[in-house]
C-alpha cells in the first residue's frame, strides 16, 4: 500500500477513552514526579492486563502472560518538562531552571502551578508591559530574564507559601478538542502515547487476543532528561522486542524546514523511523502489519539517533530488537501540543496489528 493511498478510517478510541485521555492530560506528570500520572494510568490498564509492578524510580509496567519466556515491549514515556525553582529574590520573585526541554521564549504570561509540600501555589510567568519596552532593543525570553511572581513581594512571604528552591512548576493549561479534529493539550508528548499502549491492552482483552509471547506495557519516567526510566527498566524486564510509541514533527506549519526535519504531516498515518537503533527487520514487520490492515503511515529519517526511548532499549541488555513507532504532532514543548485524532487511532491500530504478527521466540538476526 502506498503511504498516502485513501483508505477508510478505522476508529478506536471510545467515549470512555476519550475522558482517561483527558483526565490523564490534565493531571501533572513532570519529570521526577511522575507518580500521580501513573497511578492514573494503572487504574485505566488494570483491567486489561495480568499484573503489574512500579520500580524505584516510577516506571510503570502492565504485563500479559508474564509467565512466558519470549518478552515483548510496548513503551511510551510519562514524563512532562517542567521547571524548578531556583532562586527566589528579595523581593519576591522566582527565577527557574529547567527540568527537561522547557521552551523559554513560550513562558512570559504563562499561568503556572508551583508544587509544594503544602499543595499547589498558583503564579504567573511576568514580562515588561510593551509601553516600557519603546525606543529600546526588544530584550527576548531567555533562561536569565524569566522569572515568577506568586503575588508576594518578600522571600519570607514566598517562603511562608512553602515554596523554596527545588519546588517543581508546571503550566496550567489543560486538554481540549479542536475543530473535532486535534487534540489539543500541555503534554501530549508523551501521555498520549502511555495512553495509545493502554488502548492496545484494551483491545487485545475486548477482540479475546491470546498472544504466543509475554506482552511488558510500559510507561517509562524521566525519558525528557536522556532516557533514564527507559534505561532502567529495560534492564529490569530484559526484552527480546521492543516496539517504542512517541511523539514526532508535524513539519507542515511555518518557520520549520522540511529539508531539515523531513515531510511529517498530521492526519497521514503513524511514522515509521529509519536510525542505526531502528531494528529493520521489526521495521519491515511494522509496514506489512500496516500495509495489510491499509493502515496510512509516514516515513522518516532519524539520522544517528532517534532521541527517544528506542535508542535506550536497543542498544540494553547486548542488544534489544526495536523499533519506533512516532505520532506527528504540532507545536512541541508548548502548552498547545496539537495531534489528529485519526493518527491516535492509527498508531494504536498499527502497535496492536504489529504485535500479531510477532511470533514466540521470533529470531531477527540479519544473519542467522
Amino acid at each position: 500500500m502506498a503511504e498516502d493511498k485513501e483508505v477508510k478510517h478505522v476508529p478506536v478510541v471510545t467515549p470512555d477513552s476519550l475522558k482517561f485521555l483527558e483526565t490523564y492530560i490534565n493531571n501533572p506528570s513532570p519529570t521526577g514526579y511522575e507518580w500521580e500520572g501513573q497511578k492514573l494510568w494503572l487504574d485505566y490498564i488494570k483491567p486489561y492486563i495480568d499484573e503489574h509492578y512500579v520500580d524505584n524510580y516510577g516506571t510503570a509496567v502492565g504485563v500479559i502472560n508474564p509467565e512466558a519466556d519470549y518478552k515483548v515491549v510496548i513503551e511510551a514515556h510519562s514524563d512532562e518538562i517542567s521547571w524548578f525553582v531556583n532562586y527566589i529574590t528579595k523581593d519576591g520573585l522566582i527565577y527557574v531552571v529547567r527540568n527537561g526541554g522547557s521552551d523559554h521564549q513560550i513562558a512570559p504570561s504563562k499561568r503556572v502551578n508551583i508544587h509544594t509540600d503544602k499543595g499547589i501555589v498558583k503564579a504567573v510567568f511576568g514580562w515588561p508591559a510593551i509601553h516600557t519596552r519603546n525606543g529600546e532593543k526588544e530584550e527576548a525570553p531567555t533562561l536569565k530574564n524569566i522569572f515568577l511572581d506568586c503575588g508576594c513581594t518578600s522571600k519570607e512571604e514566598v517562603e511562608a507559601l512553602g515554596i523554596h528552591v527545588g519546588c517543581v512548576i508546571t503550566y496550567e493549561d489543560e486538554f481540549m478538542v479542536l475543530n473535532d479534529r486535534y487534540y489539543v493539550g500541555r503534554a501530549l508528548d508523551n501521555r498520549v502515547g502511555g495512553f495509545m499502549i493502554a488502548e492496545v491492552a484494551r483491545l487485545l482483552k475486548e477482540n479475546n487476543k491470546t498472544l504466543p509471547f509475554g506482552l511488558y506495557i510500559v510507561n517509562a519516567v524521566q525519558e525528557e532528561v536522556g532516557l533514564r526510566g527507559a534505561e532502567m527498566i529495560a534492564n529490569r524486564i530484559k526484552p527480546n522486542v521492543a516496539i517504542i510509541t512517541d511523539v514526532t514533527h508535524d513539519t507542515q506549519t511555518p518557520m520549520i524546514n522540511k529539508v531539515v526535519q523531513g515531510d511529517l504531516a498530521s492526519g497521514k498515518g503513524p511514522v515509521v523511523s529509519y536510525a542505526p537503533s531502528v531494528h529493520t527487520a521489526l521495521n519491515k514487520l511494522l509496514i506489512q502489519a500496516a500495509e495489510q490492515a491499509e493502515i496510512p503511515f509516514q516515513r522518516q529519517a532519524s539520522s544517528r539517533w532517534t532521541g527517544t526511548d528506542t535508542d535506550a532499549f536497543a542498544y540494553s541488555n547486548d542488544g534489544v530488537v526495536s523499533a519506533l513507532i512516532s505520532l506527528p504532532l504540532r507545536y512541541m514543548h508548548t502548552t498547545v501540543e496539537m495531534v489528529h485524532k485519526e493518527d491516535v487511532d492509527n498508531v494504536i491500530r498499527l502497535i496492536y496489528e504489529s504485535l500479531l504478527k510477532i511470533e514466540a521466540g521470533q529470531d531477527f538476526r540479519y544473519i542467522k
